[in-house]
């Protein structure tokens, strides 16, 4: 029997456990989906343990009877402020007489590129390769098997506070659930929803969660950027809430319901006014103006994250929004207007299965997570490294660098 792969999206708003395996085909088949709202989270990062845990707990097992399987351990989604990146640079020598590159020298020359300055508090959890040189010859994907005298590569390094990390690990065995691998999210949303044209010509991916925007750019096939900004959905239905004298929770319901944030709206449509659950009722013009100035905020954010202003340059293939915050009516046609760039909206692609509810923005970081876990199933060692991290398999990280 094939091994089946799950993934755990551990997210602000919501926790979606995913089953599945790949066919005969190569084709992703989802196994069982359990889709539960999420507690004892904020802004991406665990707040209670036992709330946390619960939710968890009740994702997988509705995961579990909807396959008839059972998880035993998961590739699981990180996210939050604590995230940090930097671009490093590596360099070895090939000292056999042959000069032929081998695995050993990429798990050499990456281990020189980690030689960085990190605080005590924090670890490295992924060292992914950006691309090789070989005697100076740029571009190169795939360098063993190749003679040179120097190898050089070019990695993006991502680290990850330990007690964020360890609070998220603790909830997720207390479920009953080993970690295969703990992959930073949108890295995994990147797997679901893009082209390799997109990743190969330069594309920022913004995936628009309930605690945060999660943000990586990809150029030459690979990660060239990533970060988080701790400002997403829950900000809007804030703004909404305060705006309105609304709780929160309808001020939520009225922006998945009514919220529009298409340039022209406020000036096409009549004021008109929204009934609400509790007897009041709310400006439709309002509640647009208010959604639409936090996206456009959002919005502005996200280039300020780009490590070159001219980011046109950067990412000629443009934006891609995706996240459950992508789906508000209008923000395509928003981003086109003030950012001037090529824009749509992600949804997860390459699934079958019991799928109905994963084709969805909402759902890219889960459905990546699976991507991710069975893409590299079944690689050799090295290979499996170079695309998870430079320790593999995050079981032997975990017990190593953050004491559990």
């Amino acid at each position: 029997m094939k091994k089946v792969i799950s993934a755990i999206d551990v997210g602000t708003t919501k926790i979606c456990t995913i089953m599945g395996n790949l066919d005969s085909g190569g084709s992703m088949q989802v196994l069982g989906v359990g889709l539960v709202p999420s507690h004892g989270l904020h802004k991406g990062m665990v707040v209670n343990v036992e709330e946390a845990t619960e939710s968890i707990t009740e994702s997988v097992k509705r995961a579990e009877q909807a396959s008839g399987l059972k998880v035993e351990s998961a590739y699981v989604g990180v996210t939050g402020r604590h995230i940090s990146s930097v671009n490093s640079h590596g360099v070895v020598a090939i000292p056999r007489n042959d000069r032929l590159v081998r695995p050993d020298d990429l798990r050499r020359v990456l281990a020189s590129a980690q030689h960085i300055n990190v605080p005590d508090d924090r670890k490295i959890l992924h060292a992914i390769p950006r691309g090789y040189a070989l005697d100076n010859q740029e571009r190169i994907k795939e360098p063993v098997g190749m003679h040179g005298f120097r190898l050089d590569v070019e990695t993006h390094i991502i680290t990850a506070a330990v007690a964020s990390v360890q609070n998220l690990v603790k909830c997720i065995r207390s479920a009953g659930v080993e970690i295969e691998d703990l992959i930073l999210e949108p890295l995994a949303s990147g797997e679901a929803v893009l082209t390799p044209e997109e990743r190969e010509m330069g594309i920022i991916l913004a995936d628009i969660g309930g605690g945060t925007t999660d943000i990586a750019v990809f150029k030459e096939g690979s990660i060239y950027h990533s970060s988080i900004i701790p400002v997403a959905g829950y900000q809007v239905t804030s703004d909404i809430s305060i705006g309105l004298g609304l709780p929160f929770e309808i001020a939520e319901a009225m922006k998945k319901k009514y919220g529009n944030v298409y340039p022209d709206v406020l000036t096409k449509s009549e004021e008109s006014t929204l009934s609400v659950e509790d007897g009041h009722s709310v400006s439709y013009r309002d509640l647009c103006n208010i959604t639409k100035v936090r996206m456009e905020e959002l919005l502005r954010l996200i280039l300020l994250e780009m490590p070159d202003s001219n980011y046109a340059s950067l990412a000629p293939a443009g934006l891609v929004l995706t996240g459950g915050g992508s789906k508000l009516a209008g923000l395509e046609a928003l981003a086109k207007s003030s950012l001037r760039t090529q824009t749509r909206i992600g949804e997860p692609m390459g699934i079958y299965g019991i799928t109905d509810i994963l084709h969805d923005p909402a759902h890219a970081t889960g459905v990546g997570l699976l991507l991710w876990g069975i893409r590299n199933q079944g690689k050799p060692a090295w290979e499996a490294k170079k695309k998870s991290g430079i320790f593999g398999n995050f079981t032997s990280l975990l017990k190593k660098f953050f004491g559990l």
